[in-house]
């Protein structure tokens, strides 16, 4: 993530929200909570694995196609809901929240629309590959049958 595509950030005390254009960050700021997301972001494969365990200790970070809904819950918190994963509820502010959740919403069927024009044109190519990779799969199977 750049700069560039930072839309909002909201800094508290012991944490850091920064929303970009296609992701939502919620960064720990001190203790021991922060070097173990620091870990997890630092090893994407760990972060898979273990991820699930550790998503009520650390904040993770989301991909805006990936959330369901968000919305300011009745203290005034952000509330963000992600399938197949424990909702995110963010302690802030109620002007905060509401800013937050605002431009969520803006945001999210933005990127879920990018996603799915991404994944058909992944689907395109792909389709558009198969032909080749087959003649050229058929092409290095006579090769390795020729050196036999």
């Amino acid at each position: 993530m750049t700069a560039e595509d930072i839309v909002m950030v909201i800094d508290k005390p012991h944490f850091v929200v920064k929303l970009h254009k296609t992701l939502l960050e919620v960064d720990l700021k001190e203790g021991l909570k922060k070097e173990l997301e620091d870990v997890m972001e630092a090893r994407p494969a760990l972060r898979k694995t273990l991820g699930f365990l550790f998503q009520t200790v650390v904040p993770i970070d989301v991909p805006l196609k990936n959330i369901k809904s968000a919305s300011v819950d009745e203290e005034g918190h952000v509330k963000v809901v992600i399938p197949s994963r424990k909702d995110m509820h963010i302690p802030l502010e109620p002007d905060e929240s509401q800013r937050l959740v605002d431009k969520l919403n803006e945001l999210i069927p933005i990127e879920k629309e990018r996603a799915v024009l991404e994944e058909e044109e992944a689907e395109k190519s792909e389709k558009e590959f198969e032909p080749k990779r087959a003649e050229m799969e058929a092409e290095e199977y006579r090769e390795r049958m020729g050196r036999i």
